[in-house]
């Protein structure tokens, strides 16, 4: 069984020496042989890490069958939206170009933590992305969080531009005015919206990637949309090293555990865990053909 984390922040275990090879050594025994690392970094200053990474790791495993392949992202985090200087797009568009960034992202918009840009600031950054990932022709991942769940003071801040599924609402409406004119597609990263917002996102050519919420006690609509999703537009994913699945909920989250997460994807499904697997690999390959 083949397994692909599409969503890992891979530069987080690069901090202590040894831990990132460690960490892709227990990805390979699982069944993990690709991982999509996500290069946001804390900021545009560190959103190159990622690639560094890949192309690091491509290096050393170019003979190692028994080490995953490591493709790259570069994107600004809508939390990071007011960094979005002409000089960090300048970089992004240079990482964009590179052939083993893959995709632009994770990108969006944030609307859950009081501190985060207004929106009109976020809109402008992602806005700014799109435009740099429809000239180099690659897709984009898409962080989206409301204020639904938020604090006070971050209703306070957010609701009033639309109420709770602002973010929803105003993110639709951005890709549909600055993404589908170019017929290409993205990735809805540790989707956790409703239905109607799976649906509108698959009719705008994403793809839903599920991580590990979708095995949480309170996660229903995120299983009703995992049920219903068609086969040929579902990924799973880790986002290590946040959000780890139950069993190991609280702990910290890490590529190998995507196999609990396609186990519970798969049984939502009603097909066996390796049919699942074998379906999310074809799927990021088909969204990724230079990944085969």
């Amino acid at each position: 069984m083949h397994l692909i984390d599409s969503h890992a922040h891979l530069d987080s275990f690069a901090e202590t020496p040894g831990e990132l090879h460690a960490i892709l050594s227990r990805a390979a025994a699982a069944g993990v042989q690709t991982i999509l690392a996500i290069g946001i970094g804390d900021g545009p200053d560190s959103m190159h890490l990622a690639l560094e990474i890949a192309n690091e790791i491509a290096n050393e495993a170019a003979n190692d069958t028994s080490t995953p392949q490591i493709f790259a992202s570069a994107g600004i985090h809508p939390q990071e939206a007011v960094s979005a200087t002409p000089e960090a797009l300048a970089k992004l568009t240079t990482l964009a170009a590179h052939p083993r960034c893959i995709a632009i992202g994770e990108i969006g918009l944030d609307y859950y933590h009081a501190d985060n840009p207004l929106p009109p600031i976020q809109h402008a950054a992602f806005i700014a992305q799109m435009n740099i990932a429809a000239a180099v022709r690659k897709p984009i991942l898409i962080h989206c969080r409301t204020s639904e769940l938020a604090t006070p003071a971050a209703k306070a801040r957010f609701e009033p531009f639309g109420g709770p599924d602002a973010a929803w609402n105003d993110l639709l409406d951005l890709i549909h005015q600055y993404w589908t004119p170019h017929h290409l597609p993205g990735i809805m990263h540790c989707f956790s919206g409703s239905v109607e917002q799976a649906q509108r996102s698959i009719d705008a050519g994403f793809y839903l990637s599920f991580a590990g919420n979708l095995t949480y006690p309170k996660s229903v609509a995120i299983r009703e949309a995992a049920t219903l999703a068609p086969a040929n537009r579902i990924l799973v994913e880790t986002d290590a090293p946040f959000l780890a699945p139950i069993p190991h909920r609280g702990q910290r989250n890490e590529p190998a555990l995507v196999t609990h997460i396609a186990a519970a994807l798969a049984q939502l499904r009603g097909i066996s865990t390796p049919q699942l697997a074998a379906l999310t690999t074809e799927n990021f390959h088909t969204l990724f053909p230079s990944t085969r």
